[in-house]
């Protein structure tokens, strides 16, 4: 990688910062940052109007592996790819209206983005019903983030929402 490396992480706008917040090697940065480049194909600095590089990396944060044997700092905050962390932005991809709860409506509704037309409606609404009668531990047919994690507290989040070549 070299001085070409760290001659395209100066050209990257506050990468200090986008280190520190990721927890990104500045080679993984500039990595990404060729491949949103190649994304952007009109060299506006911006996939859409919410999504510029910043945004992008840090959606991408998730996604990297945890770092099973590096130190804890108990000051530090929680790292953005911490199981909570994970957990927090897979409900949130269902929470489409953001009021803290998954409705019958918000699962069907990311469950057909997810399927398409391979699985029936019946089907989908009968895959929806089950989940919010196997989360919703309260009975008001949603579901909460503690409810949608306690769902998955069996599952390998860390690994499963892992991206394998970014570490």
């Amino acid at each position: 990688m070299g001085s070409q490396g760290s001659h395209h992480a100066s050209k990257i706008p506050e990468i200090e910062a986008i280190k520190k917040e990721t927890g990104f090697s500045q080679a993984n940065i500039v990595r990404l940052h060729h491949r949103f480049r190649a994304l952007d194909k009109e060299d506006k600095g911006y996939l859409s109007d919410s999504l510029d590089f910043r945004s992008f990396i840090h959606i991408l944060a998730h996604f990297r592996p945890i770092e099973e044997d590096k130190p804890k700092d108990p000051s530090s905050q929680e790292p953005i790819n911490s199981r909570r962390n994970k957990l927090k932005f897979a409900f949130q991809l269902y929470d489409q209206d953001k009021d803290g709860k998954i409705s019958r409506n918000e699962l069907l509704q990311v469950l057909r983005m997810m399927v398409g037309v391979q699985v029936t409606n019946e089907q989908l609404e009968c895959i929806a019903d089950r989940t919010i009668q196997e989360s919703d531990l309260d009975n008001d047919n949603a579901i909460s983030f503690e409810e949608f994690a306690k769902s998955l507290e069996k599952m390998n989040i860390e690994h499963k929402m892992s991206i394998r070549f970014l570490k």
